[in-house]
């Protein structure tokens, strides 16, 4: 998905240079087992999210970052917990600095997903000892970790 408008008038105005940014991430489990993304931009797993927009509920974030990534429909559960500081920071290849604090929810899915091609390389199933061997953002095992162990 390409940077939002919203984003895209902030860069306009100071480059590259570090933005704090709300954003929302999905936790979406079937028992002990995850659903994760691997990323094209990093090639990294990771759980499926993205920024909330002006004016957007998180919630409503959540849901619209789910469809776009995977084409499916989630249903959220509750909130797992908030994250940020510095395992949330990244620069981007083009050199876009960012931080984000992100509200993890704990999803059940609801269809199918299929990953869009322009943002994810795949998607997969782990269960919570395997995800400790993937290359992959490590902010997820916190995350991981806060999750409730079963539906």
């Amino acid at each position: 998905m390409p940077m939002s408008e919203y984003v895209a008038s902030i860069r306009s105005r100071i480059g590259n240079a570090f933005l704090l940014l709300p954003g929302v991430t999905a936790v979406i489990r079937q028992g002990d087992r995850f659903m994760l993304a691997r990323h094209r931009h990093s090639g990294d797993w990771s759980l499926i999210g993205g920024g909330v927009e002006p004016g957007e509920e998180p919630s409503d974030a959540l849901l619209r970052e789910v469809l776009e990534e995977t084409g499916a429909h989630i249903r959220v559960r509750g909130i797992v917990g908030v994250y940020g500081g510095q395992p949330m920071m990244v620069t981007y290849p083009n050199g876009d600095q960012v931080g984000y604090v992100t509200t993890a929810y704990d999803c059940e899915l609801l269809s199918p997903a299929t990953p869009d091609p322009e943002e994810l390389l795949e998607l997969g199933w782990f269960e919570r000892d395997a995800i400790q061997t993937l290359v992959r953002r490590h902010w997820i095992d916190r995350v991981i970790a806060d999750s409730p162990n079963s539906n």
